[in-house]
């Protein structure tokens, strides 16, 4: 099979105007097959989204070359045929929608190949029905959550119906069946069309039905082969800060304890089958899921009681987004919200800091209705902070510690106040203050710049930290540190709300989950409770963690993590 695409000795560096250079590419050598899936991850830094960006001609390389169907990036008379050839999905949407209307947005490709009007008309209905999105068609960009705005993404690179698909952590904001939605679709692409396929991830059960894994790392291709190869070589994955699949972490540790179960299982209904047939459980055991957990029973810190809310209100274009959500907030607790993409998440939380106003309903912080005309908003977002869904784009000042200063420099604190306070919160995310406080927040990975905008936060002394998708888009081991210093500030007393597409994250740290459904709440219980409920869940566009699927297949109740799945298995083996 020819190559459609070939990478030699690519190197690339990036020369700011200020700082030093950084060494992004170190002589990547990459053949990628007509028709070939290929997945590529690697930890935040490793250099995957800067190769995904030679292949379609926005960088050129420092040092070697790439060539595309046999076109070289660096002629720049090739852009236009390479860019047709090679459709890119950007990490973070909002950097690749430029039109006011949904249906405008997706034209805009096929308009630039100078279509026939019917033609744009017919790809446009296709590519938004292909991504679920055709009744928002009409609706401004501007008013989706960032999960809808991705698929409006997908849909204008499928209109443009590339031989490459290229998808730089496309998925990483979309609701476990979106996710699934807009993987089927790219599947579908790939086998019925043979649209070649390049997808960057951090997720690694969206590797598993790749053709070729690639691992990067400091710039290099450190590991590849299939999926089944690559995920077998866990002291390798593990010394590159990456992970394997939750249900091949539960099939290993099941193998050093029943060393006739096969180690290399990649999905849910391998694990099944591999414990049916080989003997390992009785699957006619069935165990009670219910356990009592002690509750806060005080004044919640917030109260939000059927709460409504309007976006466009008094205009034609005037929809709801929240049509009856009620919820408490407890102190000490960590609190997790879940919900399909568009579920109205992202607005419940910013009525808890009083960004937003109710529209109908009620939302009591800390002792204040937010919509009374004379609430303290400043003391409200003072005690409740929030750090929204893509952190990076709070950012503004040059220098870390400034940008966390900000906060408390508008408190007018003094100076030694402010300092121990930058400090402070920089050591809370794990941050030096001495090895970060003058280093530009540009120059910052991406994990690292989220650990400075939640610092910034922190630094206000907040009572309750808002979360919105947190750990989108870090790779495993970044996940793993920022989840153990947000659990470290629960330990210090601070109230937690997380919002996230991550089942196993919020199964394991949660103390309740409330799930909300097309802007009403549905399910408010312990995530024991909630996650027992996997057909509900599917119906509701979400999922459950791998191995709760796997247990409960099994009729072995429900388990949140690798370690509890582990033992109720042993309990229960031949």
């Amino acid at each position: 099979m020819s190559s459609i695409i070939q990478v030699r000795n690519l190197h690339h560096t990036y020369t700011p105007e200020q700082g030093e250079p950084v060494v992004a590419l170190r002589g990547v050598d990459l053949d990628v097959a007509e028709g070939e899936y290929v997945v590529i991850l690697g930890h935040n830094g490793s250099g995957k989204s800067t190769l995904a960006r030679h292949l379609n001609a926005l960088l050129l390389p420092t040092q070697g070359e790439v060539l595309v169907e046999g076109l070289s990036t660096q002629t720049k008379s090739h852009w236009r045929e390479i860019r047709t050839a090679v459709g890119m999905v950007f990490q973070t949407p909002d950097n690749q929608i430029i039109a006011t209307i949904v249906e405008e947005d997706v034209a805009f490709g096929p308009e630039n190949l100078r279509l026939p009007r019917e033609e744009i008309i017919a790809r446009v209905d296709a590519s938004l029905a292909q991504v679920n999105m055709l009744p928002y068609r009409h609706r401004p960009p501007h008013q989706l959550s960032g999960g809808q705005k991705q698929r409006i993404c997908i849909a204008g690179v499928l209109a443009m119906r590339p031989r490459v698909l290229v998808l730089d952590e496309a998925t990483a904001m979309l609701d476990p069946q979106g996710r699934q939605e807009v993987l089927e679709v790219v599947r579908r692409l790939h086998r019925e069309q043979g649209t070649t396929v390049i997808a960057i991830t951090h997720l690694m059960d969206e590797a598993i039905e790749a053709d070729r894994v690639i691992v990067m790392d400091e710039g290099r291709i450190a590991l590849q082969g299939t999926p089944r190869e690559v995920f077998a070589q866990s002291d390798a994955l593990d010394a590159l800060h990456m992970a394997v699949p939750q249900i091949t972490q539960l099939a290993r540790a099941l193998h050093r304890r029943q060393p006739g179960f096969p180690q290399d299982v990649l999905t849910v209904d391998e694990f099944v089958a591999a414990a049916m047939v080989d003997g390992i459980v009785d699957v006619d055991v069935d165990v009670d899921v219910n356990v009592n957990v002690d509750v806060d029973d005080s004044a919640p810190l917030i109260n939000v009681k059927n709460l409504s809310h309007d976006y466009m209100r008094g205009t034609p274009m005037q929809h709801r987004a929240v049509h009856d959500v009620s919820l408490d907030v407890r102190a000490g607790e960590i609190l997790g919200l879940i919900g399909h993409t568009g579920s109205g998440k992202s607005t419940v939380i910013q009525h808890l800091n009083a960004l937003l106003r109710p529209h109908g309903g009620e939302v009591i912080v800390l002792g204040q209705n937010t919509a009374a005309p004379n609430v303290d908003v400043k003391a409200i977002r003072r005690s409740v902070g929030l750090v929204f869904q893509f952190p990076e784009a709070q950012l503004f000042e040059q220098f870390v510690g400034d940008d966390i200063a900000y906060g408390p420099r508008n408190l007018k604190l003094s100076r030694e106040e402010i300092r121990a306070r930058v400090r402070d919160a920089m050591e809370a995310v794990g941050l030096g203050f001495d090895a970060f406080k003058d280093r530009q927040t540009f120059q910052l990975s991406g994990g690292q710049m989220r650990r400075v905008a939640i610092a910034g936060v922190l630094a206000l002394q907040p009572q309750v930290l808002v979360l919105d998708e947190p750990t989108a888009g870090l790779d495993p081991e970044a996940r793993e540190q920022l989840f153990a210093q947000i659990l470290g500030l629960r330990e210090k007393g601070m109230t937690l709300v997380i919002v996230s597409h991550n089942m196993e994250e919020l199964a394991r740290v949660c103390d309740r989950v409330c799930v909300i459904a097309e802007g009403r709440t549905v399910m408010l219980d312990t995530p024991r409770k909630v996650f027992s409920q996997v057909d509900r869940l599917r119906e509701l566009g979400l999922n459950v963690p791998p191995v709760t699927d796997a247990l409960q297949r099994l009729n072995l109740g429900t388990a949140l993590t690798v370690e509890e799945a582990l033992e109720k298995l042993m309990r229960h083996a031949k």
